[in-house]
């Protein structure tokens, strides 16, 4: 999954990982709080504009062309509980049951013992990559208690700098390349700081 890293407060708004609201995605925000009534929730999660095949359209994302998800990974506070001292999987099983399995606008990120196979399939599909995280882990944004392994043969990685840079003329590929063409890829890990 590649998208718009983002908390969604169940108040109906999307903030950034530094709190900026993301007005663009009023709509969406408006979706999700209507199919997570009644509750109240802070989720963690990345916003996301699925392709015909399910896969995250990147460049479609950034310039803001819909339909949008939401993909949620974690969940930091629900109906007035501060959720952080849990472990990730206890926050993941409350998350589960938070979110219906019916709901076209917020989607529950399922939790994989092991990363292996799931990685191999992230590479086939030629797909960004994966985050692994302590399963006993707090959720504290100073902690190092995720990464990120990309797939380094991912078609949409070249120009990334370049998109994010001012004054940026970069246009987004035609297509993407055909995983049967990709090589198979150490994965690239990268160490982060921060909540996830």
């Amino acid at each position: 999954m590649e998208g718009t890293y983002t908390c969604a407060n169940i108040l109906a708004s999307l903030v950034s990982r530094n709190w900026n609201p993301f007005k663009t995605f009023a709509p969406l925000a408006e979706a999700i709080g209507q199919e997570l009534a009644p509750h109240t929730a802070i989720l963690d999660g990345e916003i996301v504009r699925p392709g015909p095949d399910g896969r995250s359209m990147f460049y479609e994302l950034m310039r803001r062309r819909g339909p949008f998800c939401f993909y949620a990974f974690d969940l930091v506070w629900l109906d007035g509980s501060d959720l952080r001292d849990q472990s990730l999987l206890e926050r993941k099983s409350l998350l589960r049951k938070l979110v219906q399995r019916r709901a076209q606008s917020v989607l529950y990120v399922e939790h994989m013992v092991s990363g292996t196979e799931l990685f191999r399939v992230v590479c086939a599909k030629d797909m960004e990559g994966a985050v692994a995280k302590q399963a006993s882990a707090r959720y504290t944004p100073e902690a190092t208690t995720w990464v990120k392994i990309k797939n380094r043969a991912y078609s949409e990685a070249v120009g990334r700098e370049e998109f994010f840079a001012p004054g940026r003329k970069v246009k987004p590929p035609k297509s993407r390349r055909s995983p049967a063409t990709q090589k198979p890829q150490t994965p690239a890990i990268k160490k982060k700081t921060g909540s996830r």
